[in-house]
C-alpha cells in the first residue's frame, strides 16, 4: 500500500496552458514539462479539455492530483487512485453502520408519520425519509434546481407527481445530468400526505413543505439530512440510503442468479446483470453504480463462492410498497455477507 502525502492546490504546481489545438504543461518555475513519466501521469488523470484553471500536483504520491473549474463554474478534483480506494473503503464500512441503524430509523419514521394529522415539520420530513428509503431518490440540490432545472427529492415540484389509484405516487422529472426519471412509490402513508401537499394553496411550487407558525416552509436538503442525523445519532446522510439500497439490491440479484451462473463466465454475466438492474433503480449508469454505490465486497464474496440465501417465499412476505430487499432478514443476510460470516445460516455457498 503506497504512502501518500497531503497536497494543497493553493501551493505551486504544474499548470495547463492551451497552445493552438493542444495543451502544454508548465512547472512552478515557468518551465515547460518535458519529462515523459510526468506527462504520462498527467495523461492518465484524463483531465477534461473543457476545464479551466487546471492545477496539477507536482508529486506522483500526492493525495490530490489535479483540480480545475468545469463549464458550470464548479471546482472539480482528481484524487490519487489509492486515496479514492481508501475513501471508498471507509464509506462502505460506514454504510454497514448505517444499515444496522436502519430498523430504529424506520420505526421513528413510522411513528412520526402517524403522530399527528397536521402537516408538521417532523411528519413531512418523515415522509421524505420514507421516499428516500423506498424510491432510491437523490436528495437534490436547490442550486441545481435553480440553475439547471434538474431535481431531486428536496426540490421536487407538485407538477412532477401524480397520484395513482390504490395508494401509489408516480414521480416524473428531470434528474441530475438531464436524465428523465420515472419512479413509482406504492405507499398509502406517503400517498395521503402528498395528496394534501399537492392540494395546498399556500407556499411555492415545491412538493415538500410543512406548516410552522401559520406559514409554509419548503423542505430543504439540509432539513432532510438533519433529520437523519438526529434520528440515528450518527453522521449519516441521504446518500447512505442509495449506497445501502444499491448494495443490497446487487446482493439479491446475485443470489437469484446463483443457481444458473455456475461457471466463471456465467458469474461475470450475473454480476453485469445485477449492476444493470441496480442502475435501473438508481437512475445511474452501470459504471457509476459499480464504482460509487455498490460495495465491491458483494462481488468479491460472490466470486469466492458466497451469496445470501433466499427462501422460496422471498418477496412474498414484503409489506405493500416495500422493496423485497427491505425484508429485514434479507438485509441482515447482506450484513453477514459483507462481514464474511461464513457460519451464518443466512448465507449460501455457491456451487
Amino acid at each position: 500500500m503506497p504512502r501518500l502525502r497531503r497536497t494543497d492546490c493553493s501551493r505551486p504546481g504544474i499548470l495547463r496552458e492551451r497552445r493552438g489545438g493542444d495543451f502544454t504543461y508548465v512547472d512552478a518555475g515557468g518551465r515547460r514539462v518535458s519529462d515523459q513519466e510526468v506527462l504520462e501521469r498527467i495523461s492518465a488523470l484524463v483531465i477534461p479539455p473543457a476545464w479551466k484553471d487546471v492545477w496539477i500536483c507536482p508529486h506522483p504520491d500526492g493525495h490530490l492530483q489535479a483540480t480545475g473549474t468545469d463549464v458550470a463554474g464548479r471546482k472539480q478534483y482528481r484524487y490519487h487512485e489509492e486515496w479514492r480506494r481508501r475513501q471508498d473503503q471507509e464509506k462502505f464500512d460506514e454504510m454497514l453502520d448505517f444499515a444496522r441503524a436502519l430498523p430504529a430509523l424506520r420505526e421513528k419514521v413510522a411513528a412520526d408519520l402517524h403522530a399527528t394529522d397536521e402537516l408538521s415539520r417532523d411528519r413531512v420530513l418523515a415522509c421524505a425519509i420514507r421516499l428516500l428509503d423506498r424510491g432510491f431518490f437523490r436528495i437534490g440540490s436547490e442550486d441545481y434546481a435553480a440553475r439547471n432545472e434538474t431535481y431531486g427529492l428536496a426540490t421536487m415540484r407538485k407538477e412532477h407527481t401524480r397520484l395513482v389509484e390504490g395508494g401509489g405516487v408516480m414521480f416524473e422529472y428531470t434528474a441530475k445530468s438531464g436524465k428523465h426519471q420515472v419512479k413509482a412509490v406504492p405507499d398509502p402513508d406517503v400517498y395521503d400526505l402528498l395528496a394534501r401537499l399537492k392540494r395546498r394553496r399556500g407556499g411555492g411550487p415545491e412538493l415538500l413543505a410543512y406548516r410552522e407558525r401559520r406559514q409554509w416552509c419548503d423542505v430543504r436538503s439540509l432539513d432532510i439530512n438533519a433529520y437523519v442525523k438526529e434520528a440515528t445519532g450518527a453522521d449519516f446522510s441521504a446518500k447512505d440510503f442509495r449506497t445501502w439500497n444499491a448494495t443490497a439490491l446487487a446482493a439479491v440479484g446475485l443470489a437469484v442468479a446463483q443457481g444458473v451462473a455456475t461457471t466463471p463466465t456465467g458469474r461475470k454475466r450475473a454480476i453485469n446483470r445485477a449492476v444493470k438492474e441496480v442502475a435501473h433503480y438508481l437512475g445511474n449508469t452501470p459504471a457509476v453504480c459499480r464504482a460509487s454505490y455498490i460495495d465491491p465486497r458483494v462481488f468479491d464474496r460472490y466470486q469466492s463462492g458466497w451469496t445470501i440465501a433466499l427462501g422460496e417465499d422471498f418477496a412474498a412476505g414484503s409489506r405493500p410498497g416495500e422493496p423485497p430487499h427491505h425484508d429485514r432478514l434479507v438485509e441482515e443476510a447482506v450484513l453477514d455477507l459483507l462481514s464474511e460470516r461464513e457460519d451464518s445460516p443466512a448465507l449460501e455457498k455457491v456451487a
